[in-house]
């Protein structure tokens, strides 16, 4: 698959936020128990991967976008690890995905983890843990490339991974 070189932008950033939501808001309609569950557990939402790294440093390029919710873990059960929801980004700007021919732009991969032992207050120390303990196969795969925030709003942008001084 051919990668983008296009800028990613903040812009670009809030698109994602709001297909991350309207994924999140069809995935509790849908199935109302883990709604119930985890409709108010949402502590962040981020940018990861390789479309994360592109963000940061220009160079990657972007084959897809990897868009990732994080949940506090509830006591009755974990966040259906497996579950994997697919949007279009809607605009051509980064170019097509070659193996999606309704697709208007990009495909945008959803994913989700809940977390044990998080502080819902702090994302950014919440996720540094995660990744930096690399205790799941995700966690280890997150952790090889960057994680860039999109939720909260006012942490936009903000780089979680790879922790730079700033």
């Amino acid at each position: 698959m051919r990668r983008s070189y296009e800028p990613l932008i903040i812009e670009d950033l809030k698109r994602l936020g709001v297909l991350a939501k309207a994924d999140r808001v069809s995935l509790f309609d849908r199935k109302p128990d883990t709604g119930k569950l985890y409709r108010n557990r949402l502590f962040a939402v981020a940018l990861c991967q390789g479309a994360a790294l592109h963000f940061l440093y220009g160079k990657n390029g972007i084959k897809d976008f990897d868009v990732w919710s994080f949940y506090t873990e509830a006591p009755e059960r974990p966040f259906p690890f497996r579950r994997r929801g697919v949007a279009d980004f809607g605009n051509p700007k980064f170019g097509k995905t070659e193996d999606s021919p309704s697709f208007i732009g990009r495909r945008v991969d959803l994913l989700a983890r809940s977390l044990k032992g998080v502080d819902p207050n702090d994302p950014v120390g919440s996720l540094r843990k995660y990744l930096s303990q690399r205790a799941t196969k995700s966690a280890y795969c997150l952790a090889e490339k960057a994680v860039i925030l999109i939720e909260p709003a006012d942490l936009l942008g903000y780089v979680v991974w790879p922790v730079i001084d700033r």
